[in-house]
C-alpha cells in the first residue's frame, strides 16, 4: 500500500498545508536519506491563528487518517524513529485520550503546546519539546538536517499527514481543507479542489456575501486583506477565508485585535518584532497612523526580523490600510 511513498508524494505534488507550500516529498526524502542514528517526526497541531480551525476539524473527524500518516512516516524513516504530536493547548483535553487510543503501542507521544503564537513555529516547537522557552532557531541548519535533540526531524502539519494517508491508499483527489469564517453565512471547514479560486469556494459553499465586504486570506492575524475583485485566484498559503462587512467593521478595532494578538504571541527575542509591533499597537490604540513611521517600521520588520512571524506582521496592516481604510480599490 505505501511502497515508494516518497515517489507517490512527489507524483501527487502534495505541498505542506501549514502555509509554507514546501513540497512534502522533498522533506521526506531529505530525512529519509540521512544516515543519523535517530530521526524524529513532529505532527504540528499547534493551529494558533484567530478564527482558523481546520486542523481541529480534521482531528475531530479523521483522527485515524492523521495517525496513519504519522505511522507511515515512522516506517519510512526507519526503526530508530519516534514521533510527537505537538497539540494546541485548547485541543489537548479534547483529543489527547482519543488520539492515544488510536496510537496504541506506536512510538508517538502527545505534547501540549504552551501559550503564545510563536510557540507554533516549527523550530520553537522543537525548543519547547526539548524543555526550553518557545523561541525560534536560526536557519540554516534546517530541521531536516539538525532538528529535535540535534537529529534530523520531519515536521508536517495535521492536514499534511491526513493526505499522506490518502495518497498511500490511492485516494488523493487534489483537494484541501478550507476554513471559512467571520461574517460568512455558512461557516465551516470544506474539503474542495486545491485549484479553486476564493470566489468559487465562497459561491459553491453559499458564502458569497450579499453585502459590501472584504476578506482576510491566510489567517486571522497574519493574513492578507483582499477585495472582492481580487478573489479570482486560488489560495497558495494557509487555506483560511474570513469575511468582513465593509460597512459594519470597525477597522481600528480589527487592527487593534491583530496587534494585541501578535504582541502577546511573539517571543520578544528580536528587537524589530518586539519594538515594531509595540509601536504599531500604540499608533492604532491612539487612532493616529503616522504614514512615514509606519512604512519605516514595516520595512524594518520585513527585512530584519529573526523569524517569519515578524516578517509577516506588516501584511495584514498594509493591505487593510491601503485597500479599505484609505478607500482604495
Amino acid at each position: 500500500m505505501e511502497k515508494n511513498i516518497i515517489e507517490k508524494l512527489k507524483q501527487a505534488k502534495l505541498l505542506g498545508r501549514s502555509g509554507s507550500c514546501f513540497p512534502t516529498f522533498s522533506k521526506w526524502e531529505m530525512v529519509k536519506k540521512s544516515k543519523a542514528a535517530k530521526k524524529y517526526i513532529i505532527c504540528n497541531a499547534s493551529e494558533g491563528e484567530p478564527e482558523v480551525f481546520k486542523d481541529k476539524f480534521i482531528l475531530e473527524n479523521y483522527p485515524e487518517e492523521v495517525i496513519e500518516g504519522i505511522k507511515i512516516a515512522l516506517r519510512t524513516m526507519g526503526r530508530s524513529s519516534s514521533a510527537y504530536i505537538y497539540l494546541n493547548k485548547d485541543y489537548y483535553p479534547e483529543f489527547k485520550e482519543k488520539l492515544e487510543k488510536i496510537i496504541g503501542g506506536q512510538p508517538i507521544s502527545i505534547f501540549k503546546k504552551p501559550e503564545g503564537y510563536i510557540a507554533g513555529e516549527e523550530t520553537s516547537a522543537m525548543e519547547v519539546i526539548e524543555g526550553r522557552k518557545p523561541e525560534p532557531r536560526i536557519k540554516p541548519p534546517y530541521p531536516n538536517e539538525f532538528g529535535l535533540f540535534g537529529y534530523p526531524t520531519l515536521v508536517n502539519n495535521v492536514e499534511t499527514f491526513y493526505y499522506v494517508a490518502k495518497i498511500a491508499k490511492g485516494e488523493y483527489k487534489n483537494t484541501r481543507f478550507y476554513c471559512v469564517s467571520g461574517g460568512a453565512k455558512n461557516k465551516g471547514v470544506f474539503e474542495l479542489p486545491e485549484n479553486w479560486t476564493v470566489e468559487k469556494i465562497l459561491k459553491e459553499t453559499k458564502n458569497w456575501p450579499d453585502f459590501d465586504f472584504f476578506a482576510q486570506i491566510g489567517g486571522g492575524a497574519s493574513g492578507e486583506v483582499m477585495l472582492p475583485a481580487e478573489l479570482d485566484k486560488p489560495i497558495l498559503g494557509l487555506a483560511s477565508i474570513i469575511i468582513f462587512n465593509r460597512q459594519k467593521t470597525n477597522l481600528y478595532a480589527l487592527m487593534e485585535k491583530w496587534a494585541d494578538f501578535l504582541h502577546y504571541g511573539n517571543c520578544d527575542k528580536c528587537v524589530p518584532c518586539r519594538e515594531g509591533i509595540f509601536r504599531i499597537s500604540q499608533m492604532i490604540k491612539n487612532r493616529k497612523l503616522e504614514k512615514d513611521k509606519l512604512e519605516d517600521i514595516f520595512f524594518v520588520l520585513e527585512k530584519t526580523s529573526f523569524c517569519p512571524l515578524g516578517r509577516g506582521i506588516p501584511l495584514p496592516f498594509k493591505s487593510l490600510i491601503s485597500k479599505v481604510l484609505n478607500g482604495k480599490n
